[in-house]
């Protein structure tokens, strides 16, 4: 599967306005070996499932990408679980994926406290991705911490947390914000997701949050490196034009856009950014093997 054998990008090739419109309307049927890829950064919520459904065809997908030797990680930006259970929840969906596959914010967050010598933080999440932190020696505490951590607490996002985690921003603690989104999807509805707290408190406080998750350079790299590929080998696929799509084309990866999840044709339009590749569903990508 080299790169050298596969033809590169038609020249010429207009990438304004005009194409996204037509783009976001209809699939556009290039193959991959038309974008010229030797990996994949695939998205979880939204891409490989939607609730506790598994999006049809994608299990076959990814049998398909091994049979055919490409390399492939999963970069989510799920906050809400430790990444065993999200390989575990991937299991009890039928998808067969190692933990090793899967990068989570709360673990580059881990690596981020450990590359800068700090120890405690303050976490405003849910579920159990504390587990995260403590199983790296991360003192969990609340108060007297190093960061503030601000994941995706959902019904945790409680005034109560909510004003501990600026009084500790007030008294010196620096923020990380484990991903930006805001919003994501689930079977009954769009949910707000971590952007819109993140931005309250900043504003609240004056401190810009560190960005842990998608689209932070950092994250994708992550994934890159563990893939062992350069970036334009690899290609990222979501359900989010901005996070996913935009953020791996500023980091050098195409960008392939899947219409399931929280996708919107109309945020679409609005958006600046040009996919390479819009499918209907990761499941197509099959097709164009």
């Amino acid at each position: 599967m080299g790169a050298a054998a596969r033809e590169s990008r038609p020249a010429g090739e207009i990438r304004g306005p005009d194409l996204l419109i037509k783009k976001t309307l209809t699939t556009f049927r290039r193959s991959v070996v038309d974008i010229d890829v030797n990996g994949f950064l695939i998205d979880l919520d939204g891409v490989l499932y939607v609730g506790k459904e598994p999006i049809p065809g994608v299990r076959e997908l990814l049998e398909r990408l091994d049979q055919a030797g490409y390399e492939y990680r999963f970069v989510s930006n799920s906050t809400r679980r430790r990444r065993r259970a999200v390989a575990e929840r991937l299991q009890n969906l039928g998808y067969s994926i190692p933990e090793s596959f899967i990068f989570t914010p709360p673990l580059a967050a881990v690596e981020f406290m450990r590359r800068h010598k700090k120890e405690s933080c303050f976490l405003v999440t849910t579920g159990n991705v504390h587990q995260d932190f403590t199983d790296a020696g991360i003192k969990v505490a609340e108060e007297d911490v190093d960061y503030v951590v601000v994941g995706d607490a959902g019904p945790d996002f409680t005034f109560q947390r909510l004003n501990q985690a600026l009084r500790l921003i007030m008294e010196g603690s620096q923020i990380l914000a484990l991903e930006m989104d805001r919003y994501w999807m689930e079977p009954e509805g769009l949910v707000l997701s971590t952007g819109p707290f993140v931005a309250a408190l900043e504003y609240a406080t004056g401190k810009k949050a560190t960005l842990m998750g998608k689209p932070s350079a950092e994250f994708f790299q992550m994934g890159l490196r563990d893939l062992g590929l350069p970036a334009e080998e690899v290609a990222m696929v979501g359900d989010d034009i901005n996070t996913d799509v935009g953020g791996a084309q500023d980091l050098g990866m195409k960008g392939i856009l899947v219409k399931t999840g929280k996708y919107r044709e109309e945020v679409a339009r609005a958006s600046a950014v040009s996919p390479d590749l819009v499918l209907d569903s990761l499941a197509h990508l099959g097709k164009l093997l």
